[in-house]
Formats: structure tokens, C-alpha cells, sequence
């Protein structure tokens, strides 16, 4: 962290730019922790993708089935790892806001440079519960603050008006947005100027751009899912598109909605049919592209061999696997 907690949001404006990754956590067979795995997958990212900013112990970590130790110690290796390469934002959040101030002050410490966390996932919660919990977390914490608004939480998207509140508080700093672009649009009229706002959806990243001048894609799976060492085609529209060039940005994304169409059928299109979250896929789809991924931790269940066939089989239909 190279700014002072109380300029957070100055700061944000500043350093959320390009592509930021959702990162999985690698487990060995026996389901222990592979940190040797994730150590190797940051390097790839930073070294061969060119990520600007890596998201761990989120969503796509299975942060649920993670202990506090197990979530220092990802943040530890991605921070030590991504130092000088990209910036690292951390998930913190909890169903205990507690848990969430021990580890945002962990990330402060070890140099992280901002922590995301949605709200409390249980109980239920209504918009004034939630802007009470991050008042609470705001007040405690010494590092900038996301917050992540997503029906994985399984809660309603809190409102434009509650947004508007949770912007006035000092160190939250940004917003990533998994709801609709009506909600975004609502959000941004009223938010703008307080946060750097994101949607993590690849596919309407370059408008998002265009329309509504988003300036970072944070974050999601699609920057280490769609893109190999040798084909970069997202952070190469995403170049063209800051730069102001969006007639060859939208040529360039055009040649990735076959890929888009596979990453439909076996992620959110999945999410959306049956309600569960597709990490097994995700895992299976990085280690076939050379990532270290292993087995998913109870309660999900991994992919069979006949999905784990048909998944490669649609992989190679679209030129990422040679």
C-alpha cells in the first residue's frame, strides 16, 4: 500500500487501470493447500499474461472453505509473489465482521494494496444492516475498501440510494458490480465521483469502456480463461479501447465470441441454469491451459470424466488448446 488510508479514494482513481484477474486457490490431491501451485500461477499471470492486478481469496478462491490461516497465507504468497509485477486487491469478507478486520488489518500489513469483500452473506440482510456493516468495517480498517455487490452474497443488490451512502464513508474506495446494467447505470449517476466502479463481466467490458468509462475490469476468470502466453486478444482491445480506438478494440473482440459462447455453456450459463457456482469447471478449464488448479473442497463437486472430455473437447473447437 503506497498511499495514506484516508486518501483511499484518490488513490483508487489512480491505480485501478487494465485487466485485474480472479484468481483460483490451487489444492493438491489430499486437498491441502498447493502453494507451490499458486506461486507458479502468479508468475504466469504476471510474467506471460501481462495482468495489471490479481483478486485472491474471492469467489473463484473458495474463500469459504478457507480458514483465516489459509487466507493469510494465499494473501501472503500472492502479495510477495505480484511485488513490482501488479497490484493485489484482497477478499476479506466474512460472515463475521470481526474476521473481516483481522484480515484487512493482515493485508494492510503484509502490503497488500487494497481489500474487497462483500457484505455479509448471512443472515439475510436488508440495505440498512449492510451500510451499518460498513460503517462498522470503515471505521476499523487502515486500507482501502471495495465492495463487492453480487447475488452470490444471497442478498438483493443494495440500492443506488444505500450506494450513495456507503460512498460518503472514507476509505471505501471502489465497487465491483455483478448485477444488471441497469444497476450499474443507477449506481454510476449517483457514485461516480466517489468510486471506481467495475462490472467483472468480459463480454460487455469494451463497452463498459466506450459507454460508460469504466477503467478496469475487476475482476473475474475470463483474462487467464480466454487468453494463453500467445494469444492476448482481451488485453489487447482493452489497450485499444483506453487508447480511443475502439473500431479495431471491437474487431479484435469480435474474433473472441466463439471462446465467449464455450465460457457461456460451462460458466455463468451454468450458474444460471442450476444456481451453482461453476468453480470445478473454472479449475479444470486453468489446468488444461497449464495452470495448477486441482480438486474443489466440499461441498462442490468436481467435473466427471465425461465433462471433463466434453470440456476439452470444446476448448480445442475454439483454438485454446493446440
Amino acid at each position: 500500500m503506497d498511499y495514506n488510508p484516508k486518501d483511499s479514494k484518490t488513490a483508487a482513481f489512480r491505480q485501478f487501470k487494465g485487466i485485474w484477474a480472479a484468481v483460483t486457490t490451487p489444492f493438491r490431491k489430499d486437498l491441502s493447500l498447493d502453494e507451490e501451485g499458486l506461486i507458479d500461477n502468479i508468475k504466469y499471470l504476471t510474467d506471460y499474461l501481462n495482468i495489471d492486478g490479481i483478486f485472491c481469496n474471492g469467489v473463484m478462491g473458495e474463500f469459504w472453505a478457507l480458514t483465516l490461516e489459509e487466507r493469510k497465507t494465499v494473501a501472503e504468497l500472492v502479495v510477495s509473489e505480484s511485488k513490482g509485477k501488479c497490484r493485489v486487491i484482497v477478499h476479506t469478507g466474512s460472515h463475521a465482521a470481526n474476521d473481516t478486520v483481522i484480515l484487512n488489518d493482515h493485508a494492510a500489513k503484509i502490503g497488500a494494496d487494497y481489500v474487497i469483500m462483500m457484505g455479509p452473506y448471512f443472515p439475510f440482510c436488508t440495505d440498512q444492516m449492510r451500510l451499518n456493516w460498513f460503517e462498522y468495517i470503515n471505521e476499523r480498517s487502515n486500507i482501502g475498501i471495495w465492495l463487492f455487490d453480487t447475488p452470490y452474497s444471497g442478498n438483493d443488490p443494495i440500492s443506488p440510494n444505500t450506494m450513495d451512502k456507503i460512498a460518503d464513508l472514507e476509505k471505501i474506495c471502489g465497487a465491483k458490480l455483478a448485477h444488471s446494467l441497469e444497476h450499474y447505470i443507477a449506481v454510476n449517476n449517483l457514485c461516480k465521483d466517489r468510486l471506481v466502479l467495475s462490472s467483472p463481466s468480459e463480454k460487455d467490458f469494451l463497452m463498459m469502456i466506450e459507454d460508460y468509462g469504466q477503467q478496469v475490469h475487476q475482476s473475474s476468470a475470463s483474462p487467464y480463461l480466454f487468453q494463453t502466453a500467445t494469444s492476448k486478444p482481451m488485453n489487447k482491445y482493452a489497450k485499444l479501447a483506453f487508447d480511443g480506438n475502439f473500431k479495431n478494440a471491437k474487431l479484435i473482440s469480435k474474433e473472441m465470441d466463439a471462446i465467449r459462447l464455450v465460457g457461456k455453456n460451462w460458466l455463468h450459463g451454468s450458474w444460471l441454469k442450476d444456481g451453482i457456482l461453476p468453480i470445478a469447471a473454472i479449475k479444470f478449464w486453468s489446468e488444461l491451459l497449464g495452470m495448477a488448479a486441482g480438486p474443489t473442497r466440499t461441498p462442490f463437486l468436481n467435473l466427471d470424466l465425461q465433462k471433463k472430455r466434453y470440456l476439452e473437447e470444446d476448448l480445442r473447437s475454439v483454438g485454446l488448446l493446440q
